[in-house]
């Protein structure tokens, strides 16, 4: 039995109900409801806190019901229901072929991210006969439980309770690709409305970093070129600086995060564009549009340029970035070495700031001036980590500094050394170094000295004049969280190597990997938010992902039914204790016992996966009254 609703002229009532199964008139089994008790209107039980009806559920099962009415029928109260099979020799039954469970689950939360409508709506308008939401589902699911090839994830339509295909030609797996890429600002627009919505997103902070994916081929692609030559369509794989240190074609992905982790909008590049050169065209095509109210981005050194953070102040936004020190002018590096003002000196960290006038040009070219507040610091930890990062170079700069002539100069050192020759005899046109015995006079000693200077040292500007120094260096140290979802992308969700060429399919790719990772971030926060594991706070005020992505890939792995005779289904391994701690903070319950085809469906569509905040009542609101 379980709790059930029902409307009477627009009004919710409350009611008892089974599902059995019965023989129709074509001796088929079907599922039929039977109303046991009816309880009432729902808004005489509500006690006005979120989720009564989940609650109200979870104590049914519990034996223990909000309401006294629903205790005779608890199943602590009622005759245990015993199950008698019998299996014959040749019977398919006698081995378990368990499926899985988890999509059904996994199916909700796109649901309440709106892609189920969005899917049926722009299927219908474009006429399309293959089941483009099923093959979206596979490919998302795929990522989020066993990530493969396309091809590979296809052919797993089979390990589903409930096959996500009927009948599908493999191909469409690519025109599924194209749909995607072709809807991508639709799909992105979907999601943050139905956030906005349902999960009460807000964000007063919001990250933007870039990052990069490879692709196991020899060659980077070409540019479309006119018969002029001009460029008409840039090559997408190109050969650029590799996060990870692959001497192969990239892709350049930019992503905004907002101050939950929960990923907003990606954007993609040619492999060899540089990190500032992402940011204007992504905040216009992604976050321009959204209906946010006032958020403050915040970014790495790579994105620091005038022309992007400008644009943020022509919106009414804000940011905190950080900004090279040895890129800095001479008086700004005075200031900084300088121990005057320096607070908490003597401690191993010290900070101090200002506000300061500006000349800055934006993307028209138009010189400007804004007030800019400056903070730096220094870590002694920060330092002694630049410094073992360091080591090797250091060393090699002081063997070269005494005896230049007793060793030879590899390409890579040559390169690494160019940053520190003298402009005024550089070979500008191949830089390149003949004889080690001359490296000591092509380098600058000024700028090797700057550099090692600069270890411990961190500068950050910010927009926000009336935020303290400590605070801006706290919230600008949020940014770790971003790396940590690039590290779930190419961990768990296996997003790199890349195996597609065509750009759209590349774009589609990357647009379903950023889904797979928003559904497990939605996961996450739902753990934290549930209390079952330890706050941020007690944690000592480190950030928290409730349970890793990869225990959380295992433990959706885990949940799967095996069908028995008699049309009787039983869940595995929800004794595992990483699944248990996701049933509970969804408020899942799954007692032990058998069930039917209908029960299954039922823990589906109970399941509710925002927790419902209740409405914040500010001074200038006046409550409601009754």
């Amino acid at each position: 039995m379980f709790i059930d609703t029902s409307k009477n002229n627009g009004k919710d009532y409350i009611r008892l109900a089974e599902s059995n199964r019965v023989q129709n008139e074509k001796g088929h089994k079907v599922a039929r409801k039977t109303v046991v008790l009816n309880i009432g209107p729902l808004d005489k039980f509500d006690d006005g806190q979120p989720d009564y009806l989940v609650r109200l559920r979870k104590s049914f099962r519990a034996g223990e019901p909000l309401i006294p009415a629903l205790q005779p029928y608890c199943a602590e109260e009622r005759p245990r229901e015993k199950y008698t099979f019998t299996f014959e020799e040749g019977n398919p039954d006698c081995i378990g072929t368990p499926k899985l469970y988890s999509h059904l689950f996994l199916e909700r939360i796109l649901e309440e991210l709106g892609l189920r409508n969005l899917f049926s709506s722009y299927k219908g308008f474009t006429k399309i006969e293959y089941d483009v939401y099923g093959f979206a589902k596979l490919l998302i699911f795929g990522r989020l439980l066993n990530p493969a090839s396309k091809i590979a994830t296809v052919r797993q339509n089979e390990a589903y309770h409930e096959k996500l295909i009927k009948d599908f030609n493999p191909d469409n797996v690519c025109d599924t690709l194209g749909f995607i890429a072709a809807h991508k600002d639709k799909i992105i627009r979907r999601m943050n409305t139905s956030l906005v919505k349902k999960a009460h997103r807000r964000p007063e902070i919001i990250y933007y970093d870039v990052t990069n994916f490879y692709f196991e081929i020899p060659e980077p692609d070409d540019d479309e070129l006119d018969e002029e030559g001009n460029v008409l369509e840039k090559g997408l794989r190109k050969m650029g600086v590799c996060k990870e240190e692959r001497k192969l074609p990239i892709v350049q992905m930019g992503l905004f995060m907002d101050d939950k982790g929960v990923p907003i909008a990606l954007e993609s590049f040619p492999g060899n564009t540089l990190d500032h050169l992402t940011m204007l065209d992504a905040l216009k095509k992604n976050i321009d549009g959204i209906d946010f109210t006032r958020f403050i981005m915040i970014g790495d050194r790579g994105i620091c340029t005038y022309p992007n953070l400008l644009h943020l102040l022509d919106k009414d936004n804000g940011y905190i970035v950080a900004k090279s020190l040895l890129k800095s002018t001479a008086k700004e590096r005075e200031w900084t070495y300088s121990e005057d003002e320096y607070e908490h000196k003597g401690t191993g960290f010290k900070y101090k700031s200002r506000i300061v006038d500006k000349k800055v040009t934006d993307e028209n070219g138009v010189t400007r001036t804004i007030n800019e507040k400056v903070v730096v610091y220094w870590s002694e930890n920060f330092e002694k980590r630049s410094i073992a990062e360091n080591k090797s170079f250091l060393e090699f700069i002081a063997k070269l500094i005494e005896s230049p002539a007793n060793f030879r100069v590899t390409a890579a050192q040559a390169k690494s050394l160019r940053k520190f020759f003298r402009k005024e005899v550089v070979n500008d046109k191949t830089g390149e170094v003949f004889n080690s015995a001359d490296l000591k006079v092509l380098l600058d000693m000024d700028k090797i000295e700057q550099h090692r200077k600069s270890m411990g040292y961190y500068q950050i500007v910010t927009s926000e004049l009336e935020l303290g120094a400590l605070e801006v260096i706290d919230k600008y140290h949020g940014l770790s969280r971003i790396e940590d979802q690039f590290r779930v992308m190419k961990g768990p969700l296996c997003t790199r190597p890349i195996f597609l060429r065509n750009p759209d399919h590349i774009a589609a790719h990357l647009l379903i990997c950023m889904i797979a990772l928003i559904m497990m971030r939605i996961i996450q926060n739902r753990i934290v938010e549930s209390g079952l594991v330890p706050s941020a706070e007690e944690k000592g005020g480190a950030w928290t992902a409730g349970l890793p992505a990869e225990r959380i890939q295992l433990a959706l792995g885990k949940w799967m039914v095996d069908k028995m005779p008699n049309d009787y289904y039983r869940f595995l391994n929800t004794g595992d204790p990483d699944l248990k701690l996701l049933l509970d903070a969804f408020n899942i319950s799954i007692p032990n016992k058998m069930y039917q085809r209908g029960e299954l469906k039922s823990i589906k569509t109970g399941t509710q996966i925002f927790m419902q905040a209740r409405p914040v009542v500010t001074s200038s609101q006046t409550p409601q009254t009754t």
